[in-house]
Parts: C-alpha cells; sequence; structure tokens
C-alpha cells in the first residue's frame, strides 16, 4: 500500500501526478481517522443524517470503483451500487454484514491501486469506455478525477466532524 500523510509536492506540475498524491492523500487521512475509532464509533451515527463512519468508508469504496473501473475502463463490477442498502443510486449507505474496518480500508487501498494505474497508464484527456457505467458520451479521465477528488475532500470533511464528536483523531 502505498500513500501518503501529506499533500503532494507544491512544485508538481503534471496533472496525473497530482491527481494521484492528491487521491493517495485523501485516502490516507480517511484511514487514520477511521483507525483512530472503536468498533462501535464506526458502526454509530452521530449526526442527524443518520450515516456512520464505516458506511461512509462503504460509500468511498464503491464510488471510486464505479467511476475508474466500472466507469472509465468499463470493466464488470460486482454490486457497483454495493454501498447502498436497495442496490439503488440513491440509496442509503450501508455496510454489508460481518464487514469491518479492516476489509474495507484493504478494498479502499486495492481500488486506489486501480486509481493510480489508470492515471498512469491514460492521458487525462481521454474518454471512458462505453459499455460499463456509460452507454454513452462518457466523461474524460480528468472530469472523473476531479469528481473523485471532490467526493474526497467533501466526504473527509464530513468525517471530520463525526470523527470528532466521538473523539477520534481528525485534521489533515
Amino acid at each position: 500500500m502505498s500513500f501518503t500523510d501529506h499533500e503532494p509536492r507544491s512544485d508538481s506540475t503534471d496533472p496525473a501526478a497530482l491527481f494521484t498524491g492528491y487521491l493517495d492523500y485523501y485516502r490516507h487521512a480517511v484511514d487514520r481517522k477511521l483507525r483512530s475509532l472503536s468498533d462501535v464509533d464506526l458502526r454509530t451515527s452521530r449526526l442527524p443524517s443518520g450515516w456512520s463512519p464505516l458506511e461512509l468508508l462503504v460509500h468511498l469504496v464503491h464510488m471510486e470503483q464505479r467511476w475508474f473501473r466500472w466507469g472509465f475502463l468499463a470493466e464488470p463490477v460486482d454490486r457497483p451500487w454495493g454501498d447502498n442498502a436497495g442496490q439503488e443510486p440513491d440509496g442509503r449507505w450501508a455496510v454489508p454484514d460481518g464487514v469491518g474496518l479492516d476489509e474495507l480500508l484493504r478494498a479502499l487501498h486495492a481500488g486506489g491501486a486501480v486509481t493510480s494505474d489508470v492515471l498512469a497508464t491514460h492521458t487525462l484527456d481521454e474518454r471512458g469506455a462505453l459499455g460499463g457505467r456509460f452507454t454513452q458520451d462518457p466523461p474524460t479521465l480528468a472530469w472523473i478525477c476531479f469528481h473523485v477528488l471532490q467526493e474526497y475532500a467533501r466526504h473527509a470533511g464530513h468525517l471530520d466532524i463525526s470523527v470528532e464528536l466521538a473523539g477520534g483523531v481528525t485534521g489533515e
């Protein structure tokens, strides 16, 4: 597993390297924050919206897979909406029975390795393949990267609130 606890170098001008670095950075931040919680705190919501930190993690795992593997690469993916209880795009996040933090973090970082490989072997102006998530007019890899990066940034901030209420580690 290759991740970092600091932002990418400030002198980098390579957009693909910046995407890879920032996505790794946010995966590590999520990992660190979640590891600071007890199993009870991972599975407990402290927020009016009702999601638990572990449910947010299962969402991040599936979200990245949906955009890069199923979306950009058009690979077949088991349960692309597996983060949602009803297996539908707008369902409530749910953690499958018997699935815990370690398994989900392994999946998060394995998905990150796929993303890093995609960014190392494709150009940002390439459009996603048809046949997986997209049946027409797929977005560019650059658009997908921005979308996934904003999901990570937004949800890492959400996670800070939940973790702070539980007494865990917040911040970068």
